[in-house]
């Protein structure tokens, strides 16, 4: 039982609240991923962790954000969800749209979880994004760009005035597409 109790140790203790093998692995400073997995089935029996989905294991209560990017890493939280909380885009939506390396729709615990695929080229700049704490997180300028890449233009956005224009211009680069310099400075007035 003593690994029981330091896995949940560990997992209780963490700044972290969505986990997989690998990370508890790291922390834990363990070889033996059998003894591990027991131990996880073992709390999420006594109901003291959760198992949402396979292979993700949880505190009680987790962090939406952290598990939209614990789900399929490498992957950042862009589009709609940022572009909403900034201010550009107004209608809600509740689903926390991402960037990754596939397309995918999740649902847990009535969450809505999307993931959509980017040209892996873009992902070897990490400019435009945020780390906080286990969450990796667009800033609106690279969302905004993000939804053009991805739309092909044909995308509506309520109010571009939250978005930095000097941000923007140097972002553009990253994504080495003129159609879209071309469809950024039309919507902004670049000049």
């Amino acid at each position: 039982m003593s690994s029981q109790k330091n896995v949940l140790e560990v997992i209780l203790s963490s700044s972290r609240s969505v986990f997989n093998i690998q990370s508890l692995r790291m922390l834990m400073n363990c070889e033996n991923s059998q003894k591990l997995t027991q131990s996880l089935h073992y709390y999420i029996k006594e109901g003291k962790i959760s198992n949402p989905r396979r292979g993700i294991y949880t505190k009680a209560s987790y962090n939406e954000q952290e598990m939209a990017c614990s789900l399929f890493r490498p992957a950042y939280i862009s589009l709609e969800y940022v572009l909403q909380r900034a201010g550009v885009v107004f209608q809600y939506d509740d689903a926390i749209t991402c960037i990754s390396y596939l397309n995918r729709i999740v649902e847990i615990d009535d969450k809505t979880y999307q993931f959509r695929i980017i040209n892996p080229k873009l992902w070897i700049g990490m400019e435009g994004i945020e780390q906080h704490d286990n969450i990796l997180i667009a800033t609106p300028e690279r969302a905004f760009l993000d939804m053009v890449y991805l739309s092909a233009g044909n995308c509506y956005f309520d109010n571009l005035h939250p978005l930095n224009k000097t941000k923007v211009k140097r972002l553009l680069p990253l994504y080495q597409s003129k159609v879209l310099t071309m469809r950024a400075t039309e919507l902004l007035n670049l000049k």
